[in-house]
């Protein structure tokens, strides 16, 4: 079942979109009425989704959600009135995942729920996997770069280096990118000297 919270400073308009969510089989976790109280029902209720007003009061729902997807992320829907450019760019740069239009129909809000969690899940998928790309490529320039260092400095062939590196990493059982940035200070400090 989803777990969602509801961020809306207009009490009626809480209370339709709570009964939309129960009725679709969602479990309403949280409410709020301002757009400042949003990260903190995001920490404590930790909701499958955030349902926000663009207008509000303190903090407008574009806010909340960039500072939501900036802290704790999770998937957003924005609902406005508004459909300008201005607003959807607003909303698109901080992360909002579906935005929909008031006066809300029940029959768009399950679609909008389970394409906003889609959309979210791609998205973070994609960050971890960019994440461990930067690692490796980064793990990949300072065995590199140890390994030049040792062919320099011990006057080893490519292949020596890197079984140097390799050999060292089993034993202190440690990875190869740890093993290199060691050499690398040691090396490095041993030219200086």
């Amino acid at each position: 079942m989803r777990r969602i919270a509801i961020i809306d400073d207009n009490a009626s308009e809480r209370l339709i979109l709570k009964g939309f969510i129960e009725e679709a089989g969602f479990s309403l976790v949280a409410e709020g009425t301002d757009g400042s109280q949003a990260l903190d029902i995001c920490r404590r209720n930790d909701p499958d989704l955030l349902i926000m007003d663009v207008k509000m009061p303190v903090k407008d729902g574009i806010e909340a959600a960039a500072e939501i997807n900036s802290a704790c992320p999770k998937p957003i829907v924005l609902l406005t009135a508004s459909d300008d450019e201005e607003t959807i760019r607003r909303a698109a740069e901080a992360g909002v995942m579906a935005y929909l239009m008031k006066p809300l129909r029940a029959e768009e809000l399950c679609p909008a729920i389970e394409l906003a969690i889609s959309r979210f899940n791609e998205f973070e998928a994609l960050r971890k996997e960019n994440s461990d790309l930067k690692k490796t490529l980064e793990a990949r320039k300072s065995i590199e770069k140890a390994k030049g260092l040792l062919m320099e400095k011990e006057n080893l062939s490519e292949g020596e280096a890197f079984s140097r590196i390799r050999k060292i990493s089993m034993d202190k059982r440690k990875s190869m990118s740890e093993i290199a940035e060691v050499l690398i200070m040691a090396l490095e400090k041993g030219s200086k000297a």
